[in-house]
């Protein structure tokens, strides 16, 4: 069995295995009496991107931090997730004399298998492995897409063509499973299941698609549907997240037709704005600063919506008027894959080609551009 190549590179091993690299090389850039802090699920223990912890060095050493350790994965795009000492990581795997595609927009079935590892985190040595057998149909068939979720002796992954799992941390042991195509009766979307998991309490909360069952909260320790809720052709692949504002928790659950708030713990809609997004491209997270809530995507640029701060409610505040992915024709933020920054009134996103942007949050303005921090020339997919 070999490593599965990614799509943008005919010996892409080295790309992947980086990412673990560097993650060991990130562990390491703390003072060292100091334990690094968890960063469990999608965007960390808050899902939000910060890094809380003290002692991180603001200033690389000139030779470059040291690398801990690294240790072999095949190909994915699913962040790792980092828990009670051990890194967790999903991949793919092919067969001995197996490729995917030349084409990487093909949806052509392919062998192989998805793999769930869980590492030592100071060491890097693989604890424990789960494979199961996986032929994609997905377009850019590299690995899974979901970071998986870590909590009380449990992770969580979801893999590119829906297997949903839980496993015990110390083991490797499946407690649950779910297959959401099976399921539910839905097609896998054309890049595959990539909303990362969202854990709240007792609930599970995945996007899966169809009619009526577009997000779905499940029971974390048994996999029991708990609620679902809402409809659209395609799930997109958003993460969902939770908002306090409004005087409620909002779950917010952006699908290509719309941007949906609901009652996490029983799935009932709030309000909904529609946004539809060319080619089911809805993939960086909705992010909020005060009551503002900001999205962004390839096609269709930005949207900005203000949350009513008394009662769960949104009005438009400003949105893209141009439908283009062109660096010369995108006006706000048309980020592809990116999860934009806010603070401090502003909003800092990488567009679709590069363009490191900063808008000013209230009326979208654009206050400056440059290319300097993604390598100097427009690049198309910017991530």
């Amino acid at each position: 069995m070999r490593l599965n190549p990614l799509f943008s590179s005919p010996d892409p091993g080295p790309r992947f295995c980086s990412t673990l690299g560097l993650l060991g090389l990130l562990l390491g850039l703390l003072a060292p009496a100091v334990r690094a802090d968890d960063w469990p699920q999608w965007l960390g223990p808050e899902r939000d991107g910060v890094w809380r912890e003290t002692g991180i060095l603001e200033r690389f050493p000139e030779q470059g931090p040291p690398i801990r350790w690294r240790t072999p994965v095949g190909g994915g795009y699913s962040g790792p997730a980092v828990a009670e000492g051990r890194v967790f990581v999903t991949d793919r795997v092919l067969p001995e004399g197996t490729s995917n595609p030349r084409n990487a927009f093909a949806r052509s079935a392919t062998p192989g298998k998805e793999r769930v590892l869980c590492l030592d985190e100071a060491t890097g040595k693989v604890l424990w492995k789960h494979e199961y057998d996986c032929p994609y149909t997905v377009s850019y068939p590299a690995g899974p897409r979901a970071t998986p979720v870590v909590h009380d002796g449990k992770v969580y992954t979801l893999g590119a063509m829906g297997d949903l799992l839980c496993l015990d941390v110390k083991t490797g042991k499946v407690l649950w499973s779910r297959n959401l195509p099976r399921d539910y009766e839905v097609p896998v979307p054309l890049w595959g299941f990539a909303a990362h998991p969202l854990l709240d309490g007792d609930k599970l909360i995945c996007l899966v698609g169809g009619e009526g069952s577009v997000v779905v909260a499940f029971h974390k320790d048994t996999g029991k549907e708990l609620w679902r809720a809402l409809s659209a052709a395609e799930p997109g692949y958003c993460p969902p997240m939770i908002y306090q504002v409004g005087g409620q928790r909002q779950l917010i659950v952006w699908h290509p037709e719309a941007v949906n708030s609901l009652d996490p713990e029983t799935g009932k809609v709030y309000w909904s704005e529609k946004f539809p997004v060319k080619a089911g491209l809805t993939i960086p997270t909705p992010r909020l600063l005060g009551n503002q809530l900001f999205l962004t995507c390839f096609y269709d640029g930005s949207l900005m919506l203000r949350l009513d701060p008394s009662t769960p409610r949104a009005s438009v505040l400003w949105k893209s008027k141009v439908h283009s992915e062109q660096p010369n024709r995108t006006d706000y933020l048309h980020s592809i894959m990116c999860t934009p920054f806010l603070k401090d009134g502003h909003i800092y996103g990488v567009c679709s080609y590069g363009q490191l942007r900063c808008l000013k949050a209230d009326t979208g303005e654009r206050l400056w551009e440059t290319l300097d921090a993604t390598g100097g020339k427009l690049e198309r997919w910017a991530n």
